[in-house]
């Protein structure tokens, strides 16, 4: 049982949506794509006639409507009779409403707004899902059809030869035949539908993951298999190699998935805080604590702590760390009140920890107890084949943010991002794209100024690097400036750069960046 392209692209495909913007951007999407027969309408009470008359191989069905919602068109198209597999999927920006329309009866969802790559992908997916179930339907109502000819046959033979015994055994051994055939073609499909949505769900994107070479594969392998378990993981890895997404795909698989993921950059958090950060303080601990601060071992109760860059945590803290660990309890500071939480750890490094033990820098005991499950995240010059599906997301990630129509990449363009060596690997690549998309002109990204030495690939002298400086200093000194020194928040600095606000702080000070008065 095979679908073709063909049937995909000929496929019955129903848009409804009462925004007039959406319906013509998925209807153009859609026919430019290549899809042949794509039905339109605004108007949520004909859905369930339509379908009746023309049997959509798929519905996009927006939940927010007037006259009647979402919800209430499924309930509708459940009701009719003629309907026993429900093609809906469903069009939201509300994340609450997404598992809400899985248990109404929807197959699938897409996010507002859209993605169109992601639009294009689980439109593919539910079209290859729903054309199977059409096709075993069928066969089904064929082999029921065999079935009751076959049954009538031998009702007759029974009546007319009732002492041929041996040949109505026969008989009843070919029906039990046919419906043992019957349950395998169903439990088969079933099967082949399952690893289907996890193939395409592994193949290009996992979660926030973008790529499909062998070495992230089997860290995809390694986060679903650990995922489901309350097992400590220790993520290892370059940085910019996406450890954070990591550990974020991990707790969105877990059964904590409804709790909170709580995240420590223990690289920002100063030595003299770390303690009342991690654990919390009375008021009056110390001075100049006027307040009482809940720790973040608290705030992650019941879910999951991510402690990043555990390396750099200090060699004092790492005791108390320990016994949170094998204890799961732990005391404010200024409190004498012993507190116990249920919190599952993801710690993450660039460091190699066993030659910091062997240093006398990481606790012998605190590493084993981390080391429960490690996932090495190789750095991306080892998986360049990755790189064109990276700067894919990346340019429409950043075609949105800056309004730009980038859609095609140059020669020059490709090879400078395969030549280069990514000592930063993926944050230094979407750095590299944004900065790309903000300078290219047309609609053809260009990689200028910054990949110029790397395509040159010749060794590059004190001038040239400190040409480089030059122009990142010039460029957030100039951001800084259009966002009126602003850093943090929906229009500040550090969200246009692309950056943590604690890190264009820092690269404010390496660069002695201080506002300017007017």
């Amino acid at each position: 049982m095979k679908i073709t392209a063909s049937d995909i692209l000929n496929a019955k495909i129903l848009i409804v949506d009462d925004q007039e913007p959406n319906v013509l951007l998925l209807e153009q999407l859609l026919l430019d794509s290549g899809y042949t027969q794509v039905t339109t309408s605004m108007d949520p009470l004909v859905v369930c006639d339509l379908n009746r008359i023309n049997r959509y191989d798929v519905i996009l069905l927006d939940l927010q409507m007037p006259k009647m919602d979402g919800f209430e068109v499924m309930a509708a198209l459940k009701a009719d009779h003629s309907m026993d597999y429900l093609p809906v999927l469903v069009l939201t920006a509300q994340p609450n409403h997404k598992l809400q329309a899985l248990q109404a009866g929807a197959k699938d969802f897409i996010s507002k707004p859209f993605d169109l790559v992601e639009v294009k992908t689980r439109i593919h997916n539910m079209l290859e899902v729903s054309l199977l179930y059409k096709k075993l339907a069928k066969n089904n109502l064929s082999l029921e059809d065999t079935v009751q000819k076959r049954t009538l046959e031998l009702t007759k033979t029974n009546l007319l030869l009732g002492q041929e015994i041996d040949e109505r055994k026969k008989a009843e051994a070919s029906l039990r035949e046919t419906y043992i055939q019957i349950k395998q073609l169903k439990d088969k499909l079933q099967a082949e539908n399952i690893y289907l949505q996890k193939e395409v769900a592994r193949q290009f994107n996992f979660d926030e993951i973008i790529g499909n070479s062998k070495l992230l594969s089997q860290v995809f392998q390694n986060v679903e298999q650990v995922a489901p378990m309350d097992a400590t993981v220790l993520l290892l890895g370059e940085t910019g190699t996406g450890k954070g997404v990591v550990a974020r795909a991990i707790h969105s698989r877990s059964s904590r998935k409804t709790r909170p993921l709580i995240t420590v950059d223990c690289t920002t958090l100063p030595a003299s805080l770390i303690e009342s950060e991690l654990f919390g303080r009375e008021r009056g601990a110390f001075t100049g604590s006027d307040s009482k601060q809940i720790g973040r071992f608290e705030l992650a109760d019941g879910g999951t702590l991510f402690l990043d860059e555990i390396g750099e945590m200090p060699l004092e803290m790492q005791a108390k760390l320990l016994r949170i660990i094998q204890d799961g309890e732990f005391e404010r500071l200024g409190s004498p009140r012993t507190i116990k939480v249920n919190v599952r750890i993801i710690a993450a490094t660039n460091r190699n920890l066993i030659e910091e033990v062997r240093n006398g820098k990481f606790r012998e005991d605190l590493y084993y107890r981390l080391n429960v499950f490690p996932i090495t995240l190789p750095p991306l010059r080892q998986r360049k084949e990755d790189i064109p599906l990276l700067v894919n997301h990346f340019v429409i990630k950043f075609n949105k943010k800056i309004g730009k129509l980038i859609d095609t990449i140059s020669q020059e363009a490709h090879q400078a991002l395969l030549q280069h060596q990514w000592p930063g690997n993926v944050r230094e690549l979407e750095s590299a794209i944004e900065r790309a998309v903000i300078l290219s002109e047309g609609n053809t990204l260009q990689i200028l100024d910054r990949f110029d030495s790397f395509e040159k690939r010749v060794p590059r002298d004190d001038a040239s690097i400190k040409g480089l400086v030059e122009l990142e200093c010039e460029h957030i000194a100039k951001v800084l400036q259009q966002t009126g020194w602003r850093i943090e928040g929906h229009k500040g600095a550090a969200l246009l750069l692309g950056l943590n606000p604690s890190t264009l702080r820092a690269r404010m000070r390496k660069y002695g960046i201080i506002r300017q008065s007017n």
